[in-house]
């Protein structure tokens, strides 16, 4: 009788693997040897495809960028396009906030990352914006998406009334999260509004001339 066939290991099954272990548990839970356990391989022959945990880390960080929608620039106004590009990486973040950590650090030699950050760069260039403003435009976006995505404002308050009786300000704090959506969503909606107000009055002025 034929022995029956494995699955073929592939890249693509390491990642999707070590994706889900972070998605559930956490970066510190993926590792090679509990990778192989996941798909029944011994752990060497993961060392065919990646060299160290590292690189698996940055391939899951990596697919999860892919993940975020940069087609607006280019395509849309300048404003629009950063507001929708937002709301998109704001989304695909808070579907996998386990690995927002491995992204703190820039884009690194992450395809699908410098991708990204050369959209957006590139949209804001040709808008008009000077490379330097350009690239604080793009930091200041990475700081309020990556942020908001860290974990929930609203969570961080216990629902125990009996909490705040010494704190007079924060009488109602004990519903807070029971409103996750309408403050964390609204907090950040609040923010990016504020910050493209400031960036287009920011720019009106750049058009005229109005030294910074």
């Amino acid at each position: 009788m034929a022995r029956p066939r494995r699955s073929l290991l592939t890249r693509q099954r390491i990642v999707d693997a070590a994706a889900a272990l972070a998605d559930a548990e956490g970066l510190e839970a993926v590792s090679v040897r509990r990778l192989a356990t996941e798909l029944g391989v011994a752990g060497p022959s993961l060392y065919n495809h990646f060299a160290t945990k590292s690189e698996i880390i940055d391939a899951v960080a990596d697919a999860v960028v892919a993940q975020v929608d940069v087609s607006f620039f280019g395509s849309r106004d300048w404003r629009e396009a950063l507001r929708l590009w937002a709301h998109s990486y704001h989304a695909v973040l808070s579907e996998h906030p386990n690995i927002v950590p491995a992204l703190a650090h820039g884009p690194g030699r992450r395809p699908a990352a410098l991708a990204m950050a050369d959209a957006v760069y590139g949209g804001l260039i040709d808008a008009g914006w000077p490379p330097a403003r350009a690239t604080h435009i793009g930091a200041l976006m990475r700081y309020l998406v990556t942020g908001s995505a860290l974990g929930s404002f609203a969570l961080g308050f216990p629902v125990d009334e009996v909490l705040y009786a010494n704190y007079p300000h924060l009488r109602q704090a004990h519903l807070l999260a029971g409103h996750r959506s309408s403050v964390d969503e609204g907090a950040f909606d609040f923010g990016l509004d504020l910050l493209i107000a400031g960036l287009d009055k920011h720019y009106a002025e750049l058009r005229k001339g109005v030294p910074a």
